[in-house]
């Protein structure tokens, strides 16, 4: 009965399945790790914002760690106002703009980037934008800690012959070289300054910490039905080709009571 399952179609459907199956298990897999990964940066992010601030220099030794991305810092010194940076494709609420970067020298003779905030674009992509001073004098600031940008986590290519004071990527690295102190590593997103300035830049926005991988987990639970849709279908096919060959044996068979008059005539005159 079972024999046609050796026919060189059903073979061909045996290994479409056989190689379907481990492909499903592949990709649900890979989904929950994107899931796991995700709910822990999630987590990680989400309890450096709330964690309460903590002076830079406790921070900030040779490179900014990943797991103090987004922590609360706060940082004292004097802004060097005649070594700002706009920062160029950087929108904010849909309108197109730069973030204003300004080195904030430290007690030790070090300095640290500080994102001041977001300001909108020029009227043509060779206009300066039109940047608020930073404030004279001793200031406090509290902000995020961010890792230095790079064309791979930014997803921004990098490139020269920018117009004078702008730069593309957040790089302490690259922007270091140009500057006449040490910079320490990676950024600081400001939130709170002391003494406050009026006008300045528009705050850049808290990040999106998101559902925590919440859609890699469905997309995982989905990967992992479809192998039981495979199996399934796969057991529903010989099911009904097996009845099939069963109903088509039992059509030309002498005792079946569809078979009617003349075919059982012929059965006894053929015996």
């Amino acid at each position: 009965m079972y024999r046609f399952l050796l026919t060189p179609r059903w073979v061909a459907l045996h290994v479409v399945v056989l190689l379907v199956i481990p492909a499903f298990v592949f990709l649900g897999r890979w989904q929950f790790g994107r899931f796991e990964e995700r709910s822990a940066n999630s987590h990680q992010v989400t309890a450096n914002l709330e964690a309460a601030p903590v002076p830079l220099e406790s921070l900030a030794g040779q490179a900014v760690k990943e797991s103090d991305r987004y922590r609360t810092v706060t940082a004292a010194g004097t802004y060097d106002a005649t070594h700002g940076l706009a920062v160029r494709r950087r929108p904010q609420d849909g309108r197109a703009g730069f973030y204003v970067l300004t080195p904030l020298v430290l007690g030790d003779g070090r300095a640290v980037i500080v994102n001041r905030g977001w300001v909108k674009a020029g009227a043509t992509a060779d206009t300066p934008p039109d940047v608020p001073p930073p404030p004279a004098g001793q200031v406090t600031v509290t902000g995020r800690l961010r890792l230095s940008e790079t064309e791979e986590s930014s997803g921004i290519r990098d490139r020269p012959g920018l117009p004078p004071g702008q730069v593309l990527l957040i790089n302490a690295a690259s922007i270091g070289k140009g500057l006449p102190y040490r910079l320490v590593d990676g950024y600081v997103e400001l939130t709170q300054q002391k003494p406050a300035t009026d006008p300045a830049p528009e705050p850049v926005p808290e990040p999106d910490v998101g559902a925590g991988g919440g859609l890699n987990l469905a997309y995982g639970v989905q990967w992992w039905l479809f192998i039981g849709v495979a199996i399934g279908g796969w057991i529903l096919l010989i099911r009904r080709e097996a009845a099939d060959l069963r109903s088509r044996e039992g059509a030309g068979s002498p005792d079946d009571p569809a078979a009617g008059p003349a075919s059982r005539t012929e059965s006894i005159s053929g015996g």
